[in-house]
């Protein structure tokens, strides 16, 4: 039997962990003036998990700390990804005129685009929710949807640190803070006997975690050759633009 204060600590934990973990990643872009190496993916992945996380809530009551951890996370992703998009590298998309995506999905050049897809993604969310909310199907369908989101949290990360061989702009407390925030989530579902999609979903986002642990050991930090033949590149471009 767990000691009630221990499963009060846990769930502060819970609430308020996951969220921080990003505090020194934003300061780490506001201090170098540089978003270069952190996938801003995440913080859509994040956004979009965590607001179908909350409508998954009002059908299905899990544990009031996990609800309070998503308001936190919208919060805290929202702040980051105004910082991002104010220091984000030269040789982004939005710079270079180069976005291979449709409609130039997630990069976007002015902030506003980002937050009218966001309250437009709530909008959807409520409309299903009304015609479909009693229904247990639509429920548990939701609850996939917004705990597989979360899972792939890593992967936008992961393939970023495989493409420049490297895992610079990506801080060290992050990554520490996924592994262990991970680690502890997978045990604290486990331990609460929250719904299977938590317990499912935290596995695999935990196994990507630990690949993106030994990204870091192979490839290291390191400035990545792409990104510097990159800056040569612009700047190349905008010395004969001047001319």
């Amino acid at each position: 039997m767990i000691p009630q204060w221990v499963s009060m600590l846990a769930s502060i934990g819970m609430a308020v962990g996951p969220p921080l973990v990003y505090a020194d990643q934003a300061y780490s872009i506001v201090q170098k003036q540089d978003a270069t190496g952190f996938s801003r993916d995440v913080c859509a992945i994040l956004l979009l998990a965590n607001i179908t996380r909350c409508f998954f809530w009002l059908g299905n009551r899990f544990e009031l700390a996990l609800l309070i951890q998503s308001v936190l996370m919208i919060l805290a992703q929202l702040a980051l990804l105004y910082i991002c998009i104010r220091y984000r590298p030269k040789a982004s998309p939005e710079n270079v005129g180069a976005s291979s995506r449709p409609f130039s999905f997630w990069q976007w050049p002015k902030y506003t685009q980002y937050l009218e897809f966001i309250v437009g993604f709530v909008l959807c969310q409520a409309i299903l929710f009304l015609i479909f909310g009693r229904s247990e199907f639509f429920i548990t369908i939701l609850g996939f949807v917004a705990l597989g989101l979360e899972s792939t949290l890593p992967i936008p990360q992961l393939i970023s640190n495989h493409k420049q061989r490297s895992l610079y702009g990506f801080r060290m407390s992050t990554l520490v803070g996924w592994f262990g925030g991970d680690s502890f989530k997978t045990v604290y579902f486990f331990v609460q006997n929250s719904p299977l999609q938590f317990k499912v979903c935290a596995i695999f986002q935990l196994s990507i975690d630990c690949a993106i642990v030994v990204q870091r050991i192979i490839f290291g930090n390191a400035v990545p050759a792409t990104t510097l033949r990159e800056e040569d590149d612009i700047e190349q471009a905008l010395a004969l633009a001047e001319e």
